[in-house]
């Protein structure tokens, strides 16, 4: 019986889940200061904007905050989708939202992390617009399944 073997996306994005895990973990679990490090640039586009237009310094964080809360989770809406071309989309929103839950759940444990229910909303937004953006690949460009016959399958061969 010939064994399907899997298409290399979807290896790939298997492997990739790991680090993006793992780099998720760091920017939203680290001390605010260390992780400010990581994120300042969210805070020099807002000063950019709010010294080059009329909005103000607060309005222009709060919006680009929760623009990079959404981009924070884009990949993994693609990459779930990637790892499991067959998964119902709303199990990929479940997995976000829980993924945004937990976390903030964690930051009320830490002293300089700040939990908000915008950053649940934001990454759930995040997660379903890379979902939808892998759904749209699939279907433009459906993967391949190649099989793997056994040798003592091949015809003309005998066992």
């Amino acid at each position: 019986m010939p064994v399907p073997r899997l298409p290399l996306v979807t290896i790939a994005a298997r492997v990739m889940l790991v680090p993006y895990t793992v780099a998720l973990a760091l920017i939203v679990w680290l001390p605010a200061s260390a992780a400010a490090k990581a994120t300042g640039i969210v805070f020099r586009f807002a000063r950019f904007v709010s010294a080059h237009s009329e909005i103000s310094l607060s309005t222009s964080y709060t919006v680009f905050e929760f623009l990079a809360n959404i981009a924070l989770f884009v990949p993994l809406g693609l990459l779930l989708v990637a790892a499991r071309p067959r998964a119902n989309a709303g199990v990929v929103l479940l997995i976000g939202y829980s993924a945004s839950a937990t976390i903030e759940l964690v930051q009320t444990l830490l002293p300089s992390r700040f939990p908000t229910l915008s950053d649940v909303i934001a990454n759930t937004i995040g997660t379903a617009i890379g979902c939808l953006t892998a759904r749209m690949l699939v279907r433009r460009h459906p993967p391949r399944t190649y099989w793997v016959v056994e040798p003592s399958e091949r015809v003309g061969q005998r066992q």
